[in-house]
């Protein structure tokens, strides 16, 4: 705060030089604001800083002073520039405890953040990744609106509101990069069906194969890297008329992963523009009516309730996983993760039918 002190003292005024010009006259304020037609206290809040120097003042100056307006205006301006940035150096300053909330590491590694010192210009950098002017409008445009009231309340988890609130501005930079149709609620739903060979097969370059195919209907999905304290599986949302999917590789497998899709892709068929949701987030209060049809929609697409009549009557082997897989054209991991959330197989059963997944290429910052 001292730096700023001493050069808002340092600041010259325009109102210094009318006090030097006066005095070499001879002139006092009383007359300066006789001969301007103006008052004496409007004459000192000129020369105080207090009102700005107008296109009419300065013309009015140089006919009493003899000074060009123009060089009254340059004056003006020039005061008013570095008076603001002194002003925003301090409001800078005084957002340095807000800065500490925030996941900079993470941020700085997925490049959307640049300086290396903790400070105000690291301050002003984070307020720019946001695209908000202070910590206030952080708060107004994404904690009061995506943070539950009791969650927001309680200062055990400033931290995991930064995080979450940064999670959610990174979709909306990757959905900034897309360029995408109008969104056709007819091509989405038929997307869906074609993807199911991609579930199927799950080839290598899968997460870019589904990128592309609902990207066609209108639909943003990025992928976005999971923050700490913000735990996240996926959201869904609308931003600027547009439907985003967001999702992460938080569990690493490709059943996790694709649930997770077909239940964000529900909430976009199923619920309107202005909901919300993140799952897996505690501070978030979902509706609970509304998850059980995103989860409905879920399931029925990856794998049909009737697949229970193609169970053994015995014990559950790989082999039976894998016919039932084959049969209705989906991937084997999905098959056990249905049997494990049916408790018909336990969560250590079957882990090589899972394929793992990493989304590091997707999640690194393009902008």
């Amino acid at each position: 705060m001292g730096i700023t002190k001493d050069e808002r003292e340092l600041l010259i005024k325009p109102g210094d030089t009318i006090l030097e010009t006066i005095e070499e006259l001879r002139m006092s304020q009383v007359e300066l604001a006789r001969r301007m037609g103006k008052t004496a206290s409007k004459v000192n809040d000129i020369i105080s800083g207090k009102e700005p120097i107008t296109i009419s003042t300065a013309v009015q100056l140089e006919k009493v002073l003899g000074i060009d307006a123009q060089f009254w205006l340059n004056m003006e301006t020039l005061y008013r520039e570095k008076l603001a940035r002194i002003e925003q150096e301090e409001t800078l300053e005084a957002c340095l405890g807000w800065l500490r909330q925030q996941p900079i590491k993470e941020l700085k590694e997925s490049g959307y953040i640049k300086t290396e010192k903790v400070g105000t210009a690291m301050v002003d950098e984070v307020l720019k990744f946001y695209a908000v002017d202070t910590p206030k409008q952080w708060e107004n445009v994404y904690v009061e609106h995506y943070a539950s009231t009791s969650f927001r309340k309680s200062k055990a988890y400033e931290t995991a509101l930064s995080s979450m609130t940064a999670w959610l501005r990174i979709g909306e930079i990757q959905m900034r990069q897309l360029n995408l149709p109008e969104y056709n609620r007819e091509n989405f739903k038929n997307a869906l069906s074609n993807i199911l060979s991609i579930v199927e097969e799950h080839p290598d370059d899968f997460a870019g194969q589904l990128q592309e195919i609902v990207q066609q209907a209108g639909v943003a999905l990025v992928y976005t890297i999971s923050l700490p304290h913000a735990p996240i599986s996926g959201g869904a949302r609308w931003v600027g008329g547009r439907p985003l999917i967001q999702l992460t590789d938080r569990y690493k497998t490709n059943d996790q992963f694709w649930f997770t899709f077909f239940h964000e892709a529900g909430h976009i068929l199923l619920h309107g523009k202005k909901d919300v949701f993140i799952e897996e987030f505690s501070g978030f209060e979902p509706d609970p009516k509304k998850e059980e049809e995103a989860d409905a929609f879920a399931a029925n697409h990856l794998l049909p309730d009737e697949f229970i009549n193609d169970l053994p009557k015995g014990e559950v082997v790989e082999k039976d996983i894998r016919r039932i897989a084959r049969k209705y054209h989906t991937h084997p991991a999905i098959v056990l993760g249905r049997l494990q959330k049916l408790k018909q197989v336990n969560y250590t059963f079957g882990s090589k039918l899972r394929m793992k997944i990493i989304l590091d290429y997707y999640t690194k910052s393009r902008h």
